[in-house]
């Protein structure tokens, strides 16, 4: 989301046992409560996508907000790319929200697998992942971050090719969706915490045609979702940053 930039939260949950899950060769036991810091900001798109998989499985982590002082040096002195979020495990930094998510699922399994253990199946919800990110996220970013810019500075011709991609995106996810309740099958993976606030923002910023009903309920389900319903709870009082204007729902 535009500008991805709390004080720090007490966004914890309750430590999980540790888990074994059929098929695996190993044992991940759980790290000790609260070794996990996440940098991020709630209004960010790609922030909730690592927030929705951290409450998804009730994961125990401290919120960094990075409006709080001090925050973003932080933030800096670790990755210097200045980007978010960013996943601090015991000394180690995760950066990216996709491979944040797939560290959570390794490292800190819950009761929801979010990268199936079949290879086939992994492979699609890597697959829908990446629809995600570059056929609806980047577009719609192209069109809000062109709305930022000075008038001279506009590029209308990207911006009607990121609406052209978008409408295209939105065909064929919604052919996709015929036969499946979740981005890459029957159960809520790494393509669901993506797809939530990427849909989200995409339908504020070039609406979701009513011909995609399948779309439009798959994103309904999305909003139901607690894990994601949270994150756009605690951005709500963001809403103004939104340069194109929030609209008033979700």
């Amino acid at each position: 989301m535009p500008m991805e930039v709390f004080p720090r939260l007490g966004v914890f949950s309750e430590p999980a046992p540790s888990l074994r899950y059929p098929g695996r060769h190993r044992t991940t036991p759980w790290r000790l409560p609260m070794s996990l810091t996440l940098y991020a900001h709630p209004f960010s798109s790609y922030c909730q996508k690592a927030l929705t998989a951290l409450y998804e499985n009730a994961t125990p982590f401290e919120y960094r907000h990075l409006e709080h002082e001090g925050a973003m040096d932080e933030l800096a002195a670790l990755w210097p790319m200045k980007r978010f979020p960013v996943l601090v495990d015991a000394g180690r930094t995760v950066i990216e929200a996709s491979t944040i998510v797939e560290y959570l699922d390794q490292h800190y399994p819950g009761r929801t697998r979010l990268i199936p253990e079949d290879p086939d199946q992994a492979l699609e919800v890597r697959i829908m992942d990446r629809f995600f990110d570059h056929y609806i996220s980047t577009p719609q970013q192209k069109i809000v971050f062109d709305s930022m810019r000075s008038e001279a500075d506009h590029d209308p011709y990207g911006v009607a090719a990121a609406r052209a991609m978008l409408d295209t995106a939105y065909a064929w996810l919604d052919r996709t969706l015929a036969d499946r309740p979740w981005a890459a099958g029957q159960d809520f993976s790494l393509a669901d915490c993506g797809a939530a606030p990427f849909l989200f923002y995409a339908d504020w910023t070039h609406p979701i045609g009513d011909a995609h009903a399948n779309v439009h309920a798959y994103r309904k389900r999305l909003l139901a979702r607690p894990s994601f319903a949270r994150a756009v709870d605690e951005a709500r009082p963001y809403r103004h940053y939104f340069p194109l204007g929030a609209p008033d729902r979700d």
